[in-house]
């Protein structure tokens, strides 16, 4: 049985490893990355507005013998207020202002939550956890939309985010410093 339990900056740091653990087995990114990816996540639990939600799997067959048993994290998903001086909101926001006029940009990072990572370990995705963990972080929320980044080439992550109504921002747009293509997308607030 999947439940899902929020956290703040506190406890996201106190998990930090586990959080690295699942970032590493969905991502399998370059090991000299995970230190700096490390200070990056730890970084963004400063910022306004800052929530998180563990996916935790508890088995059913050791509830049975009475004992609630420890839950395993299997997924996780954090979010906070953009805001100018943040690196992805200033480079973000200058590109779509470049591409679609400050306007435009204005309308989705003036008031904008940034959901910056939502992972689920390979073992476990493909079973709603993604959508659920999207649909519980993003409710109630007060900004008026919700944007992120993600690989712009056809990925589950990709379908997931469509599906979900949200729409393409930027496409084919790479990073300052990076080399891959990413699709900037977004939706308004709340998730119906």
């Amino acid at each position: 049985m999947i439940e899902f339990r929020g956290g703040g900056p506190v406890e996201f740091g106190e998990r930090l490893d586990t959080v690295m653990d699942i970032y590493t087995a969905a991502m399998r990114p370059p090991p000299e990355q995970i230190t700096g990816r490390t200070t990056i996540m730890r970084n963004h639990a400063t910022y306004p507005r800052f929530q998180c939600y563990f996916a935790e799997l508890r088995e059913i067959s050791d509830m049975s013998l009475g004992a609630r048993p420890a839950p395993r994290v299997v997924g996780f998903a954090y979010g906070f207020h953009g805001a100018p001086g943040q690196w992805w909101h200033d480079v973000v926001h200058r590109a779509l202002e470049d591409r679609a006029g400050r306007e435009a940009a204005d309308a989705w990072l003036g008031d904008a939550f940034e959901l910056a990572e939502i992972h689920v370990h390979p073992d476990h995705q493909g079973k709603g956890i993604g959508r659920a963990m999207i649909t519980t972080l993003c409710a109630g929320r007060p900004e008026r939309s919700a944007v992120l980044s993600t690989h712009d080439r056809p990925t589950a992550a990709r379908h997931l985010y469509a599906a979900m109504g949200f729409t393409d921002l930027l496409s084919r747009y790479v990073f300052p410093g990076g080399y891959e293509e990413y699709a900037i997308v977004g939706r308004p607030l709340p998730l119906t």
